[in-house]
């Protein structure tokens, strides 16, 4: 039984090594990778902004006490009303989709004390030209 035990490890030494040559071949194999053709660069044009957005709208009496009267882009008007939410923390402490209104904003919400932050470009879009 010696002989048998003694030959089992030996074919299980030999094992790893036929693993090794295989190992070797696979990484030369790989080692000589295909010529790939060269990719052309394509050219990506700059991106230009809507016109729509970009148009100045005047904003009512109501929103001016907010934002100021001067003609803006209708994506500055919801920035300038989101700076002065933050300024004033008027955004609902629990729910952070809400904004409660102050005197000023529960003017420009319609009467209403809060809106949700959804509501805002409808909103918006009742108090500009």
């Amino acid at each position: 039984m010696a002989k048998k035990a003694s030959k089992k490890k030996a074919a299980k030494k030999a094992a790893p090594k036929k693993a090794a040559k295989k190992a070797v071949k696979k990484v030369a194999k790989k080692a000589a990778p295909k010529k790939a053709a060269p990719k052309k660069a394509k050219k990506k044009s700059a991106r230009k902004p809507n016109a729509a957005f970009m148009a100045a709208l005047t904003p009512s009496a109501t929103l001016a006490a907010v934002i100021g009267s001067k003609p803006i882009p209708r994506t500055e008007i919801i920035k300038k009303i989101w700076d002065y939410i933050k300024k004033n923390g008027l955004q609902d402490k629990v729910n952070r989709r809400m904004i409660n209104g102050d005197d000023k904003l529960k003017a420009v919400f319609g009467g209403k004390g809060q809106i949700s932050m959804f509501e805002l470009a409808k909103i918006v879009n009742q108090h500009v030209k």
